[in-house]
């Protein structure tokens, strides 16, 4: 059964539900955290701002598909970056994100969904109006067709480049939600790992655009065929299929399947591979595993070619990241 209710009797809600939110403010960093309704579900919302950034952290369980009907919010951001981890909200689906710029909103009244099949775990991350925010949207529109980017400066509250979760988007926000550091560390990671997505993202609209430019469009059923690509590629990350013999499993030839998992995931097929056996040691690690197990575990032959390749990707050796996270 779902809950149908307008936007003024939810915000009532939340209201009711956190009285005396709980507020800090330390170092230049607001951070406010805000229960989700008992009525509603469980879970939570947090906020942290600093300097020209907001970042929302999404983690809540709804209890029934919600309706939620009334005039869309006013936006001052001047551009949003969001990331749904898992959950389906407002019409993105878990695994997806997205670019939603700033404009000018009508009045007119709309429904958002959130749908209770799956916990919410989504990052949104607000960059204000400022110096910042427009020197990077002026670089990231620079790199569009003009046809492209006519249309996203005349867009008002459309989201643009909806896109894959790549595993290094993925790791990024792994990190965030669980940062293991307190004080001014801690607001520097986060903000770190804030302006990492970011870039990650913008790289991924560029990669696109200039992939199709170059007149290689994508059918659905070619789309279908990648994702299943990259599923059979993460059932064997230990024991990778070669690029050819993937292709012949998907039924593409391997030019296709190489091109269109750069425009789908934004990175080659054996960099996703990468990133993915990255991402599954560093959690590992985290979990104090021995270095010999990790490597075992994400595919190499030998510890010393493992702690090779995390450096080569992180910079730090596997031991120094373990020892990080105590």
């Amino acid at each position: 059964m779902a809950i149908e209710i307008s936007q003024t009797e939810y915000d009532a809600l939340w209201q009711q539900a956190n009285p005396n939110p709980q507020h800090s403010e330390r170092a230049g960093l607001e951070e406010s955290r805000e229960v989700v309704p008992l009525q509603l579900g469980q879970g939570y919302i947090q906020r942290l701002q600093w300097q020209d950034i907001d970042l929302l952290l999404f983690n809540a369980q709804f209890d029934e598909d919600i309706y939620i009907t009334g005039d869309k919010p006013k936006k001052t951001e001047a551009c949003e970056f969001g990331f749904n981890v898992s959950g389906n909200r407002a019409g993105l689906r878990t695994g997806e994100n997205f670019v939603l710029w700033e404009g000018n909103e009508d009045d007119e009244e709309e429904t958002w969904i959130t749908y209770a099949n799956d916990p919410i775990l989504k990052v949104d991350i607000h960059l204000k109006a400022g110096d910042r925010a427009q020197a990077l949207m002026a670089e990231t529109l620079a790199a569009l067709p003009v046809s492209e980017r006519c249309q996203i400066e005349k867009c008002s509250d459309e989201f643009f480049n909806v896109n894959v979760i790549t595993p290094a988007m993925g790791l990024a926000l792994k990190q965030i939600f669980h940062c293991p550091f307190e004080g001014m560390t801690r607001q520097l990671y986060l903000e770190s790992k804030c302006l990492e997505l970011i870039a990650l993202k913008i790289e991924q609209i560029k990669d696109t655009e200039k992939t199709y430019s170059n007149g290689s469009p994508l059918s659905a059923d070619d789309i279908e065929r990648i994702h299943t690509a990259k599923d059979i590629l993460l059932e064997r990350f230990e024991d990778p299929p070669s690029l050819m013999e993937l292709a012949q499993q998907v039924s593409l030839n391997d030019y296709k399947l190489k091109v269109g998992f750069k425009v789908v995931f934004g990175t080659t097929v054996f960099g996703y591979l990468l990133q993915h056996r990255m991402a599954t040691a560093c959690q590992l690690l985290q979990q104090q595993q021995s270095i010999a197990t990790v490597a075992a575990v994400v595919g190499y032959a030998s510890h010393a070619t493992f702690s090779r390749a995390f450096r080569r990707h992180f910079g730090v050796s596997p031991k120094a990241y373990q020892l990080a996270t105590l």
